[in-house]
């Protein structure tokens, strides 16, 4: 069961991933999470340095869909202010969305990045579905109370997969 929480590649931010890294791994669409890794939890617009690195997306040809667990309104806004399509509801980590948003990809597993923030949800259905995965830091420690908990869990399993080499990011500040 741990394996399918060890994410490919854990980095501090969406803008902290290579485009050219990914692409150079043959990555040509990702799925990404929204609340915590594209913007803070109630966030209605990505910060500037996210936009930018959303449209390095565009100019390394690598196709985008959020994927997330909250609501169709507050996912849906959120996709059609950075034109990206959406599947909001996901039921992470349920693997039918994650292979939901492949096929809207176009792409196969091996062609298909996850990025997120939650490792009991992003990494474990991006791994079950057999994409790479990107564990990103959240943006803010604002989020849901549920989330919280899970947070503590979570701080155990990284600690223990960096004591068997997982490199953890180095946080600025």
């Amino acid at each position: 069961m741990l394996s399918k929480l060890r994410p490919n590649l854990f980095l501090d931010s969406v803008q902290a991933i290579d485009l050219r890294l990914l692409r150079r791994r043959g990555i040509r669409g990702v799925v990404l999470d929204l609340d915590n890794t594209l913007a803070g939890w109630r966030a209605l617009q990505p910060s500037h340095e996210v936009a930018t690195w959303l449209k390095g997306l565009r100019s390394h040809n690598i196709g985008a869909v959020i994927l997330s667990n909250n609501s169709k309104g507050r996912v849906g806004d959120f996709a059609r202010s950075i034109g990206v399509p959406c599947i909001p509801n996901a039921r992470k980590p349920r693997v039918r969305g994650f292979l939901q948003a492949m096929q809207m990809l176009g792409t196969t597993p091996k062609t298909t990045a996850v990025i997120g923030d939650q490792m009991f949800t992003d990494i474990l259905g991006g791994n079950r579905a057999g994409f790479f995965t990107i564990l990103v830091s959240p943006l803010t420690r604002e989020e849901f109370i549920g989330t919280k908990a899970v947070r503590r869990v979570e701080g155990m399993v990284l600690r223990h997969f960096e004591r068997q080499g997982l490199q953890l990011p180095t946080h600025a500040g």
